[in-house]
């Protein structure tokens, strides 16, 4: 390909589309479904219901430490069709091209979904290729859409916590946020901290085999953190949630950086943390599976679902206090996934 660069005529349909595709995306895109170049990808499915879920993926930079915007879209949304407990099994993939975007960049990210959706377990079975004028994007966006299979008679979801149950995470908070604000901003952090972005599907897979039932509620705390999740849940499901600030892991570095920046690890993004809300007899097999996989051993119970204050998330302070913890209000952090 003698052009270097993303050109108007690359999402023409023409020549150059059909030159795009097969120099960049077939290189590194090989399942069987997408080669046959349909404009649908005709699969078999297990026996089950469907888990579906699509996102969007605009973050800025397109690179940064511990990931880049394609394994993030790869790992996003596998994560979040296997929060309802599914086993994800295939992605659909579209892009939006910025006219003057390295072709050479557009080729790392490929080869990095390509990496991903590997380590994952899942096809990229479809995708498509839009290119508009400079100015009009930025880079590139992503959207996938992935779908999975919801094995037995589940029901796992953000209306099921009951009183009793135990709140665990998988991990330390806010790395993901702090990782891609630094990179953004240009901060020279004195440990680099680098974004959590990992697909879960396999942590969850063992939860869900081992305990069944007993698993009544997962979630990523993306977006707005692991404040903004619990609060969730705690609405949905009609209870409280009493969380321990002391149990709360948060990396010194990633806890210095939002005291330099003014931010809460609270509501700070994650890219690679699992929430999962267990029956408490449940709770320490869940977490002994957590504390055993690769994406889970830092896990730890951070708090318990009550009957008190229905809705609410109640944070026992470091202090001895107690404060209430309330979804994110605005935005802290554009552009973050």
């Amino acid at each position: 390909m003698s052009d270097n660069i993303i050109l108007l005529s690359h999402g023409a349909g023409g020549k150059k589309s059909s030159e795009l595709t097969e120099k960049v995306f077939l290189k590194h895109f090989t399942d069987p479904a997408l080669l046959e170049l349909n404009d649908m990808a005709v699969l078999e499915l297990p026996p089950g219901r469907l888990s579906i879920s699509t996102d969007t993926y605009v973050i800025d930079p397109i690179f940064f430490p511990g990931g880049d915007i394609g394994s993030l879209a790869v790992h996003g949304t596998v994560n979040d069709v296997a929060m309802s407990g599914a086993r994800p099994i295939a992605l659909s993939a579209g892009f939006v091209l910025e006219e003057g975007l390295s072709i050479a960049d557009l080729e790392r990210i490929a080869a990095s979904m390509a990496r991903a959706a590997g380590q994952a377990g899942v096809r990229i079975v479809t995708a498509d290729t839009k290119v508009v004028p400079r100015g009009a994007a930025d880079k590139l966006f992503i959207n996938t859409t992935g779908i999975g299979v919801i094995p037995g008679n589940l029901e796992i979801g953000g209306g099921q916590a009951s009183e009793g149950d135990r709140v665990l995470i998988s991990g330390t908070i806010g790395d993901h946020g702090i990782a891609v604000a630094s990179s953004r901003e240009g901060i020279d952090l004195t440990t680099p901290v680098v974004s959590d972005s990992a697909p879960l599907n396999g942590m969850i897979g063992e939860l869900v085999a081992s305990l069944g039932s007993d698993i009544h509620v997962l979630r990523d705390p993306t977006r707005g953190g692991l404040a903004t999740v619990l609060s969730e849940i705690a609405s949905h499901s009609s209870v409280g949630i009493a969380i321990q600030e002391s149990a709360i892991p948060v990396r010194d570095t990633v806890r210095g950086a939002c005291e330099l920046l003014g931010y809460d690890p609270l509501y700070l993004a994650n890219e690679g943390k699992l929430v999962v809300v267990a029956a408490e007899k449940a709770h320490e097999e869940a977490l002994r599976i957590m504390q055993n996989h690769p994406y889970g051993s830092d896990a730890v119970l951070i708090g318990t679902v009550t009957g008190e204050r229905p809705g609410k998330v109640v944070l026992n302070t470091l202090m001895g206090g107690t404060r209430l913890v309330d979804k994110l209000s605005g935005e802290m952090l554009p552009r973050i996934c």
